[in-house]
């Protein structure tokens, strides 16, 4: 396919290296930019999408990732969020068995690998977008834009805006949806290959193009855009259509439309192929999907719940902008974007109207350029600049269905491929007007420099969820969840004094905030600061009346305040809201047990352990009850069934080991005791019961030692020192009877 294009390298000063070894700089560059993430933790969404997704583990059947969305919860239910990604879920399920278990280190180097693969591809990517489409006599393609495409690599390569996709392992979705995105492309231009027969195409190709486009969209939503792309691509520069002459064309009725090149190289059997395979897979989608779109809350996107259709389009633009000023300059980056981060343009008179001029007076400066340019060279590069910079963006826009964020940066992923088109464009258009070339080069290598340092120090932050959150603070300081977000960091390191700080700023910011109110309600009930706990639990439970968690931990204050009756409906109304509640059946058997009623309580434990069979907490209450209540058979029946389940736990070892010393059957009520304090070797209890233990069964020596020993962790246990008193005086009376 000959073509004779203008040499966008032929003005620029820029390195010139081989494809090779072009491609070896991009693949080391970008590895230096986030590989200082390779040993992070699971951080954010990472929980939901990893540790606790039951489609990673074995047990759980290969045919439910089909089923299930991208969280592990089933497509069909009106809770889900339909981001349907079986193929992504399925290589977090591959990480998980090779490493046996959930550790992070594989999961981010093949986050890593997958990009610097990625920004490989690009070399030859950009090398067709910048240089044309291109093939020798033996189907070799051309790269008519070394330098050019090298520098458009680069600056995919090191963009701080990518570090949420490489170094949060759930950016893997828009990795790999990358990935099989450029593939789809690169397959798609191979359709083109010149031969002996002169200039033809290749079904196969178009068709292996669409299946790679499904495939990207297995691994991501915004993968099924590539279709759009091809066929952008095939009209712009295999068929050289103008598309503003086109459009004239038309709207005279002007019937040479094979002049203008519609019908040429066989572009409407490849446009139809493109539309019924996109057609397709949309529609196997939709049938998947099973019910409507998923249901988000206001804070989640603010913008597309306002009444006014002028508010919502201003802020919808005003979102667009600030996209786009992440891909001019990453400097302020934050996890989570939603939650009053951005408040709500809901004027004219806003200063914040100026980015939206701004955008749209570049946008449509851009796009007069694209269609009227007497120079058909940079008629095409804009469109295909433009159009990889929209087009994989719309499914995020709102303007097909409402999305669950406000911005995200790993949904800039893929239209970053047309930022760096355009601004290499505009390097290249700089270079040709400059007098010294070298200044602009030596510009545009500082800028490379200064977004390597930037993802660099990004992917620091990213490696644990302190950095990230409180990196957050000062993007987003109006961020309700960012501050939720660290006072949770904070509560779970123990620290609940600071952590009640941030729970406190993050219920001022947003007084709506269900889960920040419950998780304060929980530590004031910690610190026995019941009366406030109960107001923050109730208005919890009053904004949000399904919030099963709430009514639960309002149940255990209401129990510590003595007033049961409604702790008991609290507890109720919990399991109604969430049928397979545990812990809630839990604290209900502690109730009942605190009330006497030993049938409900032991009931209730064992609603627990149905639900949950690995809950110790559970069956330990219900050995000690029988224990109590005098049910030594039932209590020995009942540890016996709890070790099988949960045989390294040495908590039931312990209690089990005390049934079976009141049975007497004392061997084995001591060998548990052992395998329980070799588990907990600093439990005084521990050593204080096997020293009863062996008090009753004779072992007088042992029974001084472990007493000696408990006493020795904890001098203040209860009733251990005066059975070591009793021990004592009966040992000096054996002394007594036994001596001269």
């Amino acid at each position: 396919m000959a073509q004779t294009e203008p040499n966008l390298d032929h003005d620029v000063s820029w390195f010139l290296l081989p494809s090779y070894w072009a491609k070896m700089v991009v693949a080391l560059i970008s590895f230096l930019c986030f590989a200082n993430s390779y040993d992070g933790d699971f951080v954010f969404d990472d929980s939901e999408a990893i540790i606790n997704n039951k489609d990673l583990r074995a047990e759980t059947p290969l045919g439910d990732l089909w089923h299930h969305d991208f969280w592990g919860s089933k497509l069909s239910s009106n809770t889900s969020h339909k981001s349907y990604r079986p193929l992504t879920v399925l290589t977090f399920r591959i990480n998980y068995l090779f490493a046996g278990g959930f550790y992070p280190i594989g999961f981010h180097v093949i986050n890593i690998i997958l990009h610097c693969t990625i920004s490989v591809l690009m070399v030859d990517v950009f090398s067709i977008l910048l240089g044309g489409l291109q093939f020798t006599n033996k189907g070799r393609r051309l790269n008519l834009a070394p330098k050019t495409s090298l520098i458009a690599a680069l600056l995919f390569a090191v963009h701080p805006v990518h570090t949420e996709c490489v170094a949060g392992i759930v950016g893997r979705a828009d990795l790999l949806c990358a990935l099989f995105f450029l593939l789809s492309f690169l397959g798609y231009c191979k359709a083109f290959r010149e031969n002996k027969e002169g200039n033809n195409f290749s079904i196969f190709w178009v068709l292996v193009s669409v299946i790679l486009g499904a495939i990207a969209m297995l691994c991501k939503e915004q993968g099924i855009t590539i279709l759009g792309l091809n066929a952008v691509f095939d009209a712009l520069v295999i068929n050289k259509l103008n598309v503003l002459e086109l459009i004239q064309k038309l709207l005279h009725k002007d019937k040479s439309l094979e002049s203008a090149g519609l019908l040429r190289k066989g572009l409407l059997l490849r446009i139809t192929l493109l539309m019924s395979g996109g057609a397709t897979i949309l529609y196997i989608r939709w049938r998947i999907m099973g019910t409507g779109p998923p249901a988000f809350t206001e804070v989640d996107n603010p913008a597309s719940f306002a009444d006014s259709l002028f508010v919502r389009a201003i802020n919808y633009n005003y979102y667009y902008s600030l996209n786009a000023w992440l891909l001019l300059c990453p400097w302020w980056l934050c996890f989570d974007w939603s939650m009053g981060c951005i408040p709500l343009i809901k004027s004219v008179s806003d200063w914040r109207i100026i980015a939206l001029a701004a955008l749209w007076f570049c946008l449509i400066g851009l796009i007069c350029q694209a269609l009227c340019s007497e120079d058909s060279h940079k008629r095409r590069i804009l469109t295909l600049g433009l159009g990889f910079l929209i087009i994989p963006f719309l499914p995020a826009s709102n303007l097909f269905f409402r999305v669950g964020f406000v911005i995200a940066e790993r949904v800039i992923y893929l239209p970053s491929i047309g930022y760096c088109i355009l601004f290499t464009y505009g390097f290249s258009l700089l270079s040709k007007q400059a007098k010294k070339k070298k200044i602009l080069a030596v510009a545009v290598l500082g800028i490379l420099v200064v977004n390597v340092t930037r993802c660099a120090l990004r992917s620091s932050q990213w490696r644990s969820e302190e950095q990230l959150f409180r990196s957050a603070l000062s993007v987003c300081p109006l961020n309700a969840k960012v501050h939720y977000n660290v006072g949770k960091n904070l509560a779970d390191k123990g620290n609940q004094s600071a952590a009640i700080k941030y729970y406190r700023e993050a219920v001022r910011l947003n007084p709506k905030y269900v889960h920040a109110m419950n998780n304060l309600g929980n530590i004031l009930k910690e610190r026995n600061e019941l009366q406030e706990a109960e107001e923050l639990l109730s208005l919890a439970v009053q904004i949000q009346p399904d919030f099963a968690a709430a009514w639960m931990n309002l149940g255990i204050v209401q129990n510590s305040l003595r007033r049961f009756e409604e702790a008991e409906q609290s507890y109720w109304t919990a399991i109604k809201h969430r049928k397979k509640y545990p812990d809630c059946y839990y604290n209900l058997g502690r109730l009942y047990a605190d009330l006497n009623r030993h049938i409900d309580a032991l009931n209730a434990w064992r609603n627990a352990t149905v639900l949950k069979p690995e809950h110790s907490l559970a069956w330990n209450n219900m050995i000690i009850l029988l224990d109590n209540t005098g049910n030594l058979a039932q209590a020995e029946a009942v540890g016996r069934e709890a070790l099988e389940l949960i045989p390294n736990d040495h908590s039931l070892m312990f209690s089990l080991a005390n049934v079976l010393g009141k049975s007497q059957k004392y061997k084995e009520s001591e060998a548990l005791f052992l395998k329980a304090i070799k588990a907990n070797p600093n439990a005084a209890s521990y050593h204080g019961n096997l020293a009863v233990l062996y008090h009753r069964w004779g072992n007088l020596d042992l029974a001084k030692k472990h007493y000696e020993v408990s006493l020795k962790l904890d001098p203040m246990a209860p009733g251990t020192k005066e059975n070591y008193n009793l021990l004592r005086r009966k040992l000096e009376q054996l002394q007594k009877k036994g001596g001269p």
